[in-house]
């Protein structure tokens, strides 16, 4: 079984900066890509920004200036650099992995984390 543990998540003002992080732990070969999505209270999740694992980098066109992902594939870890945070990113932010289990079959599954709160106040 595989696990995705979030970190980071807080309150903070608006124009502040917080760094969320994400290790992935439990029966893994490999990891394709890791990322962050976000669920506002109302709203549908949403993706914020994903890394594979040759480090290019998707994001979000909200963030995209913004944040930053940057990936760690020795750690099996990602994380997300916020900065300059509105009102508007308020959120449970979401760690997802796109997992290789097993070598044999050539598992591969998406697995999330129990989510992050995110809030950002004006």
């Amino acid at each position: 079984q595989v696990q995705l543990v979030e970190s980071g998540g807080g309150l903070v003002q608006s124009g502040g900066s917080l760094r969320l992080s994400c290790a992935a732990s439990g029966s893994i070969f490999s990891i394709n890509a890791m990322g962050w999505y976000r669920q506002a209270p109302g709203k549908q999740r949403e993706l914020v920004a994903t890394t594979a694992r040759d480090g290019s980098t998707n994001y979000a066109d909200s963030v995209e200036g913004r944040f930053t992902i940057s990936g760690d594939n020795a750690k099996n870890a990602v994380s997300l650099q916020m900065n300059s945070l509105e009102p508007e990113d308020t959120a449970v932010y979401y760690c997802n992995g796109i997992i290789v289990v097993s070598p044999g079959s050539r598992t591969i599954s998406e697995y999330w984390g129990q989510g992050t709160q995110v809030t950002v106040s004006s």
